[in-house]
């Protein structure tokens, strides 16, 4: 008597053929696809880049204008020294932080950012032909929100002192309140602001509620506590000795670049 076509193990047969096929197919996209998926997030990070620098413009080859205007720099953040140990093109930040060889694991108090861990060199992006008189300087910074990790790009002048911007391009802030990150209308607040009021190493720069009425403040987001404080203690970080303050010391008082 002949097998039926309804039986349990010709369905389970073609079931499993159908999975062998999809995962082939899945797994062949994800390796085609993966240069262009590369492309696009370099492409991304430059854009960005360029935005915060308030030097975008619509219709603009980003590649091109990226080259012509952006010099990627590496530090070490410690003695905030330009290195050579690592190339800029190619130095991932990011990996370096989960490598307990090129990182260093921050204490609670010390980590106001909420990262964890700091890598030992960071990529900072430079306006200007002269690496030790920018026009601008463009810094990556990370820290926790409220739901996670925001990452973004601070946009400061060739002073080490005056902010040109500040512009998340990762988040996962409520939208309509921690959302408020990303609308124009709140990161123009940040142009003209100063970050330290007078030792260079502790930053000043804050974020308050009721209404900014100092060089060192900006209005808090509205309904937005918890994002607010997760911004204000990110750049309070990364803008002290801990992270990018030994670098920023270099440009104070330098009014060529302001």
């Amino acid at each position: 008597m002949m097998a039926s076509n309804n039986s349990i193990k010709k369905t389970l047969t073609v079931a499993l053929a159908l999975c062998i096929v999809c995962s082939v197919v899945v797994s062949t996209a994800a390796v085609v696809l993966q240069p262009t998926q590369q492309k696009n997030q370099e492409l991304d990070r430059k854009s960005n880049i360029l935005q915060v620098a308030n030097l975008y413009e619509p219709g603009m080859d980003v590649d091109d204008a990226f080259d012509e205007l952006i010099t990627p720099r590496v530090i070490n953040l410690e003695t905030g020294e330009y290195s050579d140990r690592f190339d800029p093109q190619s130095y991932d930040q990011f990996e370096a932080a989960r490598d307990p060889a090129t990182s260093r694991t921050l204490s609670g108090e010390e980590d106001r950012a909420g990262i964890g861990r700091e890598e030992m060199y960071s990529t900072v992006y430079l306006v200007g032909d002269n690496p030790d008189d920018p026009e601008q300087i463009i810094l990556p910074i990370r820290g926790q929100g409220l739901w996670g990790l925001m990452r973004g790009f601070f946009a400061i002048k060739g002073d080490g002192n005056t902010i040109i911007g500040l512009s998340y391009y990762s988040h996962s802030e409520t939208p309509g309140l921690g959302g408020e990150v990303d609308n124009p209308r709140w990161k123009s607040k940040w142009k003209g602001k100063e970050i330290y009021a007078e030792d260079g190493m502790s930053p000043d720069i804050s974020l308050v509620k009721g209404g900014a009425d100092s060089k060192y403040e900006v209005d808090a987001l509205s309904g937005a506590t918890l994002t607010s404080r997760g911004v204000t203690n990110m750049l309070h970080f990364w803008l002290s000795e801990s992270g990018f303050g030994p670098y920023l010391a270099r440009f104070h008082g330098n009014s060529e670049g302001a």
